[in-house]
């Protein structure tokens, strides 16, 4: 008999981002709350899936450069490449077994973009 496999925990922590694109001939501001989670089978020995405190302090580290620029400035060419950059620049700082699940920027009218790692 296998034992069974166990849970998956999850945690999120999130910031506030304002950025400017171009989205065809317009330019559009945005601000977005990034939403990062981290998930992991069971907890670590203090009970949880990651040092909130790391992974938000990597976050902000990330974020800073980022609030208040165009875009297109970065090299990124909207909002699902810099979620997808975000994504990959954060995936480091969440030490194994977690893993960084997922990133989500949500605009002020609630539509929400997510990539998942």
């Amino acid at each position: 008999m296998t034992a069974p496999s166990p849970l998956i925990f999850e945690a999120a922590v999130t910031r506030p981002l304002s950025v400017v694109f171009r989205a065809g001939e317009a330019w559009e501001g945005h601000d977005y709350t990034v939403e990062v989670v981290a998930a992991r089978p069971g907890l670590d020995g203090f009970d949880v899936v990651v040092d909130f405190r790391d992974l938000e302090a990597a976050l902000d580290r990330r974020l800073a450069p980022l609030q208040g620029k165009l875009l297109s400035d970065l090299d990124l060419d909207g909002p699902l490449a810099l979620a997808r950059r975000l994504l990959a620049d954060l995936a480091p700082f969440v030490p194994a077994p977690a893993h960084l699940k997922e990133l989500a920027l949500t605009d002020g009218r609630g539509r929400r973009l997510a990539v998942r790692g």
